[in-house]
C-alpha cells in the first residue's frame, strides 16, 4: 500500500523539509519502518531501537490514535493518512 505520512515541523528537516511523504506498508509499523528507510535521519526519532513507538510521539491513522487500535499492527489502506504528532505534556 502507498500511504501518506504527515510529519510535524520538528521532523521535517530529516525528510528534506517535506511535510508529507508517501511510503509503502500494510501496517503502521511497516509504514514507519519504510519512512525511516526512505529518510535515515528519522531513525530513532519515531521508533525506539527495539521497534516500539517513542513515548513522546503520537501516531494516528486518519483520526484514530493507534494506541487505541492495534498499535504498530494497525492496518492501513491506500487512502489512509498516517499522522505523526509530538506528545504534549503539561497542565495544571
Amino acid at each position: 500500500m502507498s500511504v501518506e505520512v504527515r510529519l510535524p515541523t520538528l521532523l521535517r528537516a530529516a525528510a528534506n523539509g517535506s511535510s508529507r511523504v508517501v511510503v509503502e506498508g500494510d501496517t503502521v509499523g511497516e509504514v514507519l519502518k519504510s519512512l525511516e528507510q526512505a529518510h535515515p535521519s528519522l531513525s530513532g526519532q519515531v521508533l525506539t531501537e527495539d521497534g516500539t513507538l517513542h513515548r513522546f510521539v503520537n501516531v494516528y491513522v486518519d483520526d484514530d490514535d493507534v494506541r487505541y487500535l492495534d498499535g504498530l499492527d494497525t492496518k492501513v489502506l491506500d487512502d489512509s493518512v498516517v499522522s505523526i504528532l509530538p506528545a504534549v505534556a503539561g497542565g495544571a
